[in-house]
């Protein structure tokens, strides 16, 4: 997380003082100049060179060598479209700044994959019965996988997406996650909790929410580990112009006879030890936040919504994971996974 005050100077300061501040930082040599609490520019080592070379003094102002056509985001209101343009740009540090030109917080694109405008809501408040004994004094979600609880692996997955907007949906010992998490300060994101005070189904408790900043919400189950590419599913999903996108597990049964298809007792087709493919739920999904008015205050599960959305004539889609995925539902589940993460790259 790079700290604003360090990164920036007023517009009162000297060349003199940014070549200082620069030697100070080491890395990430970008100093952003601001006057009246407003961002009006950029410098770095390679403007002062520049500056130098035209004979300008040290003592001059840094607005006279200030790059004043640089990159910024406005929070909520870009596209990961413009983060990829600007990361070709060669832009490392990349300003968020609000409807005043001030300056939220400074992103490091060396470390993000991209920047994606979603909000995140993570199911989390299940018993996790059939992980008994590891789950009654501790929830599921922070069992530990590897080095970290499992809800851990999520968040911090799509924290390196650009995403810093998260609830989670509590329930049985809630209150560990709470602990645990906190607000989400500690890792430069901002997290709060819904309480299911009944069980509310897979997807029920997301109506509680009314303060979303983006206009499209990710969903995901707590309980799965998986290295999905949430730009890429992202993008899939606003390619297709869907409603709500699911992502699917495809699973192939292989038929070890031949199988014939009848009608009426006559034999219309014949295939040699065919192989069928099918694609199962798998817990993930994107939908437009228009979509919240379908699901009512009550027990919804996600496959409710799914057929109500499709009976309504909404367009509902499939991303076919090709990525590791795996729900951990039961303690070959779990020490599967443990297994598995020395060989992931999250």
């Amino acid at each position: 997380m790079i700290e604003i005050k360090k990164h920036c100077i007023p517009n009162t300061k000297t060349i003199s003082d940014a070549l200082h501040q620069l030697n100070d930082l080491g890395q990430e040599l970008t100093l952003f100049v601001i006057r009246d609490n407003a961002l009006v520019g950029t410098v770095t080592d390679g403007d002062i060179r520049r500056g130098l070379l035209k004979r300008i003094s040290l003592d001059e102002s840094i607005e006279s060598i200030m790059f004043t056509n640089f990159s910024l985001i406005r929070g909520g209101k870009y596209t990961f479209q413009e983060i990829e343009k600007i990361r070709k740009r060669g832009v490392n540090i990349l300003p968020v700044v609000d409807d005043q030109n001030k300056i939220i917080k400074l992103l490091d694109l060396s470390e993000l994959q991209t920047i994606l405008p979603i909000d995140v809501v993570i199911m989390a408040g299940g018993e996790g019965r059939r992980l008994r004994p590891l789950t009654e004094l501790t929830p599921k979600p922070l069992l530990a996988v590897g080095k970290k609880p499992i809800l851990e692996h999520n968040i911090d997955r799509l924290i390196n997406f650009g995403i810093e907007n998260f609830w989670i949906s509590i329930r049985y010992l809630g209150e560990q996650i709470e602990t645990y998490f906190k607000d989400g300060s500690s890792k430069g994101v901002n997290i709060a909790y819904v309480r299911e005070d009944k069980p509310l189904g897979t997807i029920g408790a997301i109506n509680k929410i009314s303060t979303f900043h983006h206009d499209h919400i990710l969903i995901i189950n707590s309980d799965i580990l998986t290295d999905i590419d949430y730009q890429d599913f992202y993008a899939n999903f606003l390619a297709a112009e869907a409603d709500l996108a699911v992502a699917t597990i495809p699973y192939t049964v292989n038929v070890p006879y031949g199988v014939l298809e009848t009608t009426n007792g006559h034999i219309v087709s014949f295939k040699e030890k065919p192989s069928y493919t099918y694609h199962s739920n798998g817990g993930i999904y994107l939908m437009r936040k228009q979509i919240l008015a379908h699901i009512p205050d009550d027990f919804f599960n996600a496959t409710d919504l799914m057929e109500l959305l499709i009976k309504k004539g909404n367009k509902v889609t499939s991303y076919p994971l090709r990525n590791y995925w795996l729900d951990i539902g039961s303690p070959e589940d779990y020490r599967k996974a443990n297994e598995d993460i020395k060989y992931l790259k999250f």
